[in-house]
């Protein structure tokens, strides 16, 4: 069967050849960091301060980096998928901005994006490439100590699930990259690929903890291995 259209799910992994740290593995950030008093709402209103000094770190460490050879890779299969009618829906847990800085345009940032801020007052959604402070005023209703990372916590449903299950449900094949398959609904998403008969990849450093439920399965460095597999399926189409 012809290949036309192709969920990519990515996580931290590809992302950590970049240089930004993944989260749970051994000296990941929630091995530094307890989560409920960084990532979660309560968190939040309980030390607002702390909050934002994980988020600054975070959004200057981001703005430092670059895309690797593999979000280059996907952004190539992108327009290779395009020009032949097909579409590639790129999933990613991940709220950098590599993916975009790589050439993809066709992405679903699910947890949201370390780049944007939102006005718990107002509701308005900016760009924001500075540090951030319960002091900082909203650029709209200008009311400080609303102004929060875009960010979905734990706890908070996740951004885009109607048209990511809709893009699953459309698709030729489900690929998941650089996840650990540990959060969910991200991790549920090869179930549904599985149950609709739709081929499944896991693409990782390592296997994951539902690596059983794939069809097909490499394992290595990113920059290694995705783009040898976006080369393979390239020539295919």
């Amino acid at each position: 069967m012809a290949i036309e259209n192709i969920v990519i799910l990515t996580g931290a992994g590809i992302s950590a050849e970049s240089g930004l740290a993944t989260f749970r593995d051994t000296g990941g950030v929630w091995a530094k960091y307890d989560y409920r008093e960084v990532a979660t709402p309560e968190g939040f209103e309980a030390n607002p301060e702390l909050v934002h000094d994980f988020y600054n770190f975070r959004r200057r460490e981001a703005q430092k980096v670059l895309p690797n050879a593999a979000h280059h890779a996907l952004a190539e299969l992108e327009e290779a998928l395009s020009q032949r009618g097909g579409q590639l829906t790129l999933v990613t847990q991940n709220v950098d901005d590599l993916h975009a800085r790589a050439g993809s345009q066709n992405i679903l940032q699910m947890h949201g994006e370390l780049l944007k801020v939102v006005c718990q007052f107002c509701d308005g959604v900016y760009l924001w490439h500075e540090d951030l402070s319960p002091k900082t005023q909203c650029p709209t209703c200008l009311k400080s100590a609303g102004m929060r990372p875009y960010i979905v916590w734990f706890g908070e449903m996740p951004r885009f699930m109607d048209e990511i299950e809709m893009a699953v449900e459309e698709a030729d094949m489900f690929v998941s990259i650089g996840t650990s398959g540990s959060v969910y609904p991200a991790a549920g998403l090869v179930h549904q690929a599985r149950a609709l008969g739709i081929r499944t990849v896991e693409l990782n450093l390592e296997p994951s903890e539902n690596a059983h439920q794939f069809d097909e399965t490499d394992y290595g460095q990113a920059s290694e291995i995705i783009p040898k597999w976006v080369n393979a399926i390239i020539q295919g189409l």
